[in-house]
Formats: C-alpha cells, structure tokens, sequence
C-alpha cells in the first residue's frame, strides 16, 4: 500500500508540473505551431511552383 501513495504521489506531481509548465508556456506552443503551419504552407507553395 505504500509503494501504491508513493507511486500516486509521484504521478500527482509530474502531472502538476506538466500543467504549471504547459500553463505559462501555452504561449510558445501556439507560436511554434503558427511557425509549422507557415513552413508547410511555403512548401506546399514552392513545390507546386517548380512543377
């Protein structure tokens, strides 16, 4: 039964610690995936451009 609380402790804070981080860099992954979709969309438009 301990190794169970310590176990869930352990999840509980690495689950915290994912939201705290995701929570104050929301910012960052919205920017890279703006970023992604412009290269994709570059791409899509210089390969359909030598063709």
């Amino acid at each position: 039964m301990r190794n169970l609380l310590y176990l869930l402790a352990v999840i509980l804070v690495i689950a915290w610690a994912i939201g705290f981080i995701g929570f104050h860099l929301g910012w960052l992954i919205h920017l890279l995936l703006v970023i992604a979709v412009i290269a994709v969309l570059l791409r899509v438009i210089q390969g359909s451009s030598k063709n």
